[in-house]
């Protein structure tokens, strides 16, 4: 096991132990995907490349979680919403992340709206 996301805050050693470590990563075929469409059609990714990508996403989600944790706290809150990460994905420098984002949650939000309509129905 890698030492490195031990020392993360939102995947520390601490906890009930129950997880697995592999659980707290995006899953290894998604990110072969994602990879596959940046290189080039006959590349090849080594499984270390994965496995590296995998904790820097780990490392980077739980950066801006905890930020975002930070900046509730200091404002007295106890609950993280999307406004809060949005700012602070801006703070560190995330913007060309942050329309594409608001996009995808307005989208999101109709989708589950209509379910919820249609589970009315039900």
């Amino acid at each position: 096991m890698s030492d490195a996301p031990a020392s993360l805050p939102c995947g520390g050693g601490g906890g009930d132990g129950g997880g697995r470590e592999q659980d707290r990563f995006l899953p290894i075929a998604n990110i072969s995907s994602i990879m596959k469409k940046v290189i080039l059609a006959n590349g090849k990714i080594a499984k270390d490349a994965k496995d590296d990508l995998a904790g820097v996403h780990l490392g980077v989600h739980c950066f801006v979680t905890s930020e975002a944790s930070n900046k509730c706290q200091r404002e007295k809150r106890k609950t993280i919403n999307i406004d809060d990460l949005l700012s602070v994905m801006a703070m560190l420098g995330f913007q060309e992340y942050i329309e594409p984002l608001k996009v995808y949650l307005q989208k999101y939000r109709e989708v589950h709206a209509h379910l919820a309509m249609w589970d009315f129905f039900i």
